[in-house]
């Protein structure tokens, strides 16, 4: 038996770069498990190493920003290749920042990414040949907000 020291510790290779454009939030309003609202994806780009492609529109992200600003994400929304190939995603994760930081991301005001923690995980769904990688693999991705749109860094876990 290895013990942990001898253990393959992951490595992370990366996958692709999303570019999405968003909607203004709608702020459904404050209740017991902090403010909710739903930021829509207008639509946006994706690429990769052999992977490009376009954000579909339609697609959400149903947030709950919590006491402090702490925000938890539920992003879902749809890819598709420039070959026609669709690749649904699920994106949950969390952004945390000092509370100033938060109150001017929050306002749409341009923070400095390096400030904030933004951190997800995605979960892929397609039925493209040659995609299958996409689930039979874990992901972590890094996130920045900007005013008008985000850009999420995809990392496949090695």
């Amino acid at each position: 038996m290895n013990s942990a020291n001898e253990t393959a510790r992951p490595e992370l290779e990366f996958a692709f770069e999303v570019r999405a454009e968003v909607a203004d939030p709608t702020v459904i309003g404050k209740l017991p498990t902090g403010t909710r609202r739903i930021i829509q994806i207008l639509g946006g780009e994706f690429e990769g190493p052999g992977l490009r492609g376009k954000v579909l529109p339609g697609g959400a992200d149903w947030q709950v920003i919590r006491e402090g600003g702490f925000t938890v994400a539920d992003a879902r929304y749809t890819l598709e290749t420039d070959d026609g190939h669709l690749i649904y995603v699920s994106n949950v994760g969390i952004r945390r920042a000092p509370p100033e930081v938060m109150e001017r991301l929050n306002d749409g005001q341009e923070v400095d990414p390096s400030q904030v923690y933004f951190r997800t995980v995605p979960q892929f769904e397609t039925a493209a040949p040659g995609l299958e990688w996409l689930m039979e693999s874990l992901f972590i991705a890094t996130g920045e907000r900007y005013p008008n749109g985000v850009v999420i860094r995809m990392w496949r876990v090695a």
